[in-house]
């Protein structure tokens, strides 16, 4: 059969076509593309959630076997177990005061800008829900993994002279009143982030941990290491470093763990983590040769221990800046915290007399205090939404020295009075003749090395 009038047969085919695309278009947007949103969101949720616990599981990895490998190795053989068995046990107790009732501490209600109350105790109420974006069980999991590595950090200023006895309540107190609470502060609220108290208000920046973790840990290492004064026979040349091979390879953990430390921080696999990731690379890049190129000014040659002491130090400085300056100014940011952190150890230790075993105050306490302050000068409103001194807001300098000074001043105040009672009711120094054997023998009964003999 042939049509005798084709054209106008073709031209209601295609308006019937037409229109029922049309009505199926209607009835997609109509039906579905409220649910298609809801998709859509759930799959960059499941992102960002995958990237949060992945950067958790990476910065567990700085603790252990990152810093224990870096502090194992800086010590000396008849220690090395010791210092390793403090961050492990840091990893262990913190882990359940955080359950318990750190979390809710730091991240409850927002009622009081001193601290969140119990209402998460033991994680009441904390959801694995991803409809509306990250899951809490998730940041609280990744925000733990801070809470583990700030006390062990100070362990490296008291290394080969703290009884683990005595270890145990210190970690335990100052992990309550002094991390916890400094993490509300700063992180939810509280009255270094706008929060009202008695003092003016403070807002000051910090991306992934400047003030919380390493000013905290590093002026608390500080007030250890005059407390206890100094190990027997130091200074002398048998307080070099027993393994720097370990040390070096704890290093490089540290390195690749900091970027879930400081990108994990976005709180989401975004353009901002991107940001924070490469600008965490170039400082450490940055302080790694900045504090060769002064040891081998000053010293003659460049040392692998000065290198790796400026992989930390560049990381230190950047981590408040991470997530609010380009990758240009974390390599400044980097470059000048090696400089400082390297005249600290080297110049600033010895004059002052004080026996810091690990230079956890020279590199994290100073670091610190030097990043902080250096986000105020390089934060660009383009990266992290507020602007810094180079952008003509000089304020923001203000707020993060108010914020280092109110930092200290709970780490001096606190450490010092949880030092004052451990060693009166427990006893913190070993005795002499302990002292001598090592603490691994002493305290719990083992070494790390054995030498084969012939039977």
């Amino acid at each position: 059969m042939r049509f005798k009038r084709p054209l106008p047969v073709f031209a209601a085919l295609a308006a019937f076509l037409v229109m029922a695309a049309a009505s199926f278009a209607q009835e997609v947007t109509a039906a579905d593309l409220e649910e298609l949103k809801a998709m859509i969101t759930e799959a960059q949720s499941f992102a960002h959630n995958s990237w949060i616990m992945t950067s958790s599981a990476i910065v567990l990895m700085m603790t252990a076997p990152g810093l224990i490998l870096f502090y194992g190795g800086l010590v000396r053989a008849k220690n090395v177990l010791s210092v390793m068995m403090q961050s492990f046990f840091c990893m262990g107790m913190v882990s359940i005061l955080w359950l318990i009732y750190g979390y809710s501490v730091a991240f409850g209600g927002a009622e009081s800008s001193w601290w969140g109350g119990l209402g998460k105790a033991f994680l009441a109420g904390v959801s694995t829900d991803t409809s509306e974006g990250l899951p809490e069980m998730t940041v609280m999991f990744f925000q733990l993994m801070f809470a583990i590595i700030t006390p062990a950090l100070i362990t490296g200023a008291f290394a080969e002279r703290f009884r683990f006895r005595a270890l145990v309540p210190f970690i335990m107190l100052w992990s309550t009143i002094v991390y916890f609470p400094l993490t509300k502060w700063v992180w939810n609220g509280g009255i270094l982030a706008g929060g009202e108290w008695f003092g003016p208000t403070i807002e000051g920046l910090d991306f992934a941990g400047g003030t919380v973790v390493h000013i905290s840990s590093g002026v608390s290492a500080l007030v250890c290491a005059f407390y206890l004064g100094k190990r027997r026979g130091y200074p002398g040349n048998e307080f070099a470093p027993h393994h720097l091979v370990i040390s070096a390879i704890g290093a490089g953990l540290l390195w690749v763990g900091w970027f879930g430390f400081n990108a994990g921080s976005a709180l989401a696999a975004d353009g901002l983590a991107s940001n924070a990731f490469a600008a965490t690379h170039f400082s450490a890049a940055g302080a790694a040769v900045s504090w060769m190129i002064a040891e081998w000014l000053t010293r003659g040659k460049p040392s692998l221990l000065g290198v790796i002491s400026g992989v930390v130090a560049g990381l230190v400085g950047v981590t408040p800046a991470a997530g609010f300056v380009t990758p240009v100014s974390g390599l400044i940011i980097g470059l000048i915290t090696g400089v400082v952190c390297f005249a600290a150890v080297t110049y600033m230790k010895p004059a002052l007399g004080f026996d810091d075993s690990l230079d956890v105050f020279g590199i994290h306490g100073l670091g610190g205090m030097v990043g902080a302050i250096l986000t105020g000068v390089f934060a660009a409103e383009a990266v992290g939404g507020t602007g810094g001194l180079l952008e003509g807001n000089g304020g923001q300098v203000v707020h993060q020295i108010l914020s280092v000074v109110v930092t200290i001043v709970l780490a001096v105040v606190a450490t010092l009075l949880i030092l004052i009672l451990v060693d009166k009711t427990i006893g913190i120094r070993p005795t002499e003749e302990d002292e001598m054997t090592g603490l691994d023998l002493v305290d719990h009964g083992e070494t790390g090395y054995h030498r084969l003999t012939a039977e």
